[in-house]
């Protein structure tokens, strides 16, 4: 389902993606195509852009041709999700101690929509933390580990 939605394969696509993106929330999500978590996560941002296409812009960004990205978000585990809106980085509160990224695959298509709009809310209200939405049992647990992917 990754060919559904567009890819970012360089630096400069992403800063452009983040400068260029307004009034809605940007979602990138960091992995690799061949991943098979990437590509369960893949299917529910395919299947849920067109209904959050007035909130949310979804690109998929492969973390080799994006490095800088891949060590200023900390992504050691894929997939990682990140959000921002208006050019701002957003943070969320999952109830684990990393707040700038998803990290793994929504369980549910709903998990997602929902995450999506309470992001987009709380952006609206100038808020730069939000407080997850999603049931923590469908919150991927991990350890914080610093090494390469």
């Amino acid at each position: 389902m990754s060919f559904l939605l567009p890819k970012l394969s360089s630096k400069k696509a992403v800063d452009q993606a983040i400068k260029s993106t307004a009034e809605k929330v940007l979602v990138l999500r960091f992995g690799r195509d061949n991943d098979p978590v990437c590509l369960q996560l893949d299917d529910i941002l395919s299947k849920t852009s067109s209904d959050l296409s007035k909130t949310a812009t979804i690109y998929l960004v492969d973390v080799d041709p994006t490095p800088v990205y891949t060590h200023y978000f900390d992504i050691s585990y894929i997939p990682s999700t990140v959000f921002f809106f208006n050019g701002q980085h957003m943070k969320v509160d999952y109830g684990s101690p990393d707040h700038t990224k998803f990290v793994g695959s929504f369980k549910t298509k709903q998990d997602f929509i929902d995450l999506i709009e309470v992001i987009y809310r709380g952006a609206m209200r100038g808020k730069l933390i939000v407080q997850s939405p999603i049931d923590p049992k469908n919150i991927p647990k991990y350890d914080l580990l610093y090494q390469d992917i």
